[in-house]
């Protein structure tokens, strides 16, 4: 229990700016019109293509008998991958329906 307030001790800073982060997100969602909701939340899923790039990394460096880290780069690669693949199919659906009708 000592070692965990230290540790928010030593830290305080970064658990303020976490807050703040996380209050000004819902604030600024909270305020974009419902009609934008789909094209920004497929650009955000395209965006978790740095997180692909992060696992992939993470499990490149990670020692080979430590089968925790190398499971959980996977999972973050495939979690990360189908987010990807769903923000664009968000996207093309969402361009559909905008297209003229024959």
């Amino acid at each position: 229990m000592q070692e965990i307030l230290r540790f928010i001790g030593e830290n305080i800073e970064m658990l303020y700016i976490l807050i703040l982060s996380v209050l000004v997100g819902i604030e600024v969602i909270s305020k974009v019109p419902t009609i934008l909701h789909t094209p920004l939340m497929s650009g955000a899923n395209a965006i978790h293509g740095v997180v692909i790039v992060g696992a992939i990394i993470v499990m490149g460096h990670a020692p080979a008998d430590n089968i925790l880290v190398l499971l959980l780069g996977f999972v973050a690669v495939v979690l990360g991958t189908l987010n990807v693949v769903g923000g664009f199919v968000v996207t093309d659906r969402m361009l559909e329906m905008f297209k003229k009708k024959r």
